[in-house]
């Protein structure tokens, strides 16, 4: 099985095109401890012949045109993108959806309350139901991912909850949304060959029941988004804490790093990491933290082979 991160950044990519930060400034200046990001998606593969995309970012038009592997390769029209999973139904992650319009089979894997987003906003019937399938997977619930011919890819799915909130756009106004488990907000697993892969772009803390799930996992892709919780409120750059986003942070007692200390997965890989995360600067003291407990930070183009 081989995956490749297509992007690593959260929303708004790094650097955000809006962002006037000391970071985004060094992206853009080309500083090579700067690298610049998209918006955070993965491809998986079991044959290096079909793939499927965890997550249809608003770029994953850029996205496909940087990795040959995601070029049509036979005949007039056609692509080797077999399937698309959503973790939610944020517009980072299903905004994508609109570039691949052009009526190539595929099939679009979400749980029911994400298919649901979907259905009801018509601007997606652009996906023609005749061509593209949209396909409900209840969570725990082991599914095969087939090719657009049917035949079987190899790779099989499983959804399961993680902590989470409803999409912005869908909160009431003046409400603070309820942090909670449900189909709203998932995590995937990719099996292949015994080998697991764990893809979890958001999520709001790290549970007991969470961290059983994981235990033995070959490799996580996991919610980078801030490195403290208060982050873009100190920086002037926004008004909400990483928890009040549904995001758990890196750092601190309450972080991810802590939560993760001692577990034994080989791959350990931060992805959606927000513009104002410290841990993009590869000379920042955050990212040699990141690398002194065993972990990654996420470039776009990364790849591990399992």
């Amino acid at each position: 099985m081989r995956a490749v991160i297509l992007g690593a950044a959260a929303g708004g990519g790094f650097p955000q095109w809006n962002s006037n930060a000391e970071p985004c400034r060094r992206a853009r200046a080309g500083d090579p401890a700067a690298k610049p990001r998209n918006q955070a998606s993965l491809a998986v593969s079991a044959d290096e012949r079909h793939w499927f995309i965890l997550n249809a970012t608003p770029d994953l038009r850029e996205q496909i045109a940087r990795f040959p592997f995601l070029h049509p390769q036979h005949g007039l029209r056609s692509t080797p993108i077999a399937g698309v999973i959503l973790t939610d139904g944020n517009v980072d992650a299903i905004a994508g959806l609109l570039n691949l319009r052009e009526r190539e089979a595929f099939t679009v894997y979400a749980t029911a309350s994400v298919l649901g987003v979907l259905d009801e906003n018509p601007i997606f019937e652009v996906l023609a139901r005749d061509v593209v399938k949209r396909e409900a997977v209840p969570l725990d619930c082991k599914r095969p991912l087939s090719c657009a011919d049917g035949t079987p890819s190899g790779l099989s799915l499983t959804l399961f909850a993680v902590p989470g909130k409803v999409p912005l756009y869908l909160e009431r106004p003046g409400e603070a949304p309820p942090i909670v488990e449900g189909e709203e907000t998932v995590g995937a697993m990719i099996e292949h060959g015994g080998r697991r892969l764990f893809f979890i772009p958001g999520c709001a803390r790290v549970t007991p029941p969470l961290l059983a799930r994981l235990d033995g996992a070959d490799a996580l892709f996991f919610d980078g988004t801030m490195w403290r919780d208060d982050e873009m409120i100190r920086a002037g750059t926004g008004s909400k804490t990483g928890l009040r986003m549904g995001h758990i942070s890196v750092g601190g007692e309450d972080g991810t790093l802590a939560a993760f200390r001692g577990a034994p997965i080989p791959h350990r890989i931060f992805v959606h990491i927000n513009n104002s995360n410290p841990i993009l600067l590869s000379d920042s003291p955050e990212h040699r933290a990141v690398r002194e407990a065993g972990w990654r930070v996420g470039e776009d183009g990364m790849e591990i082979t399992l």
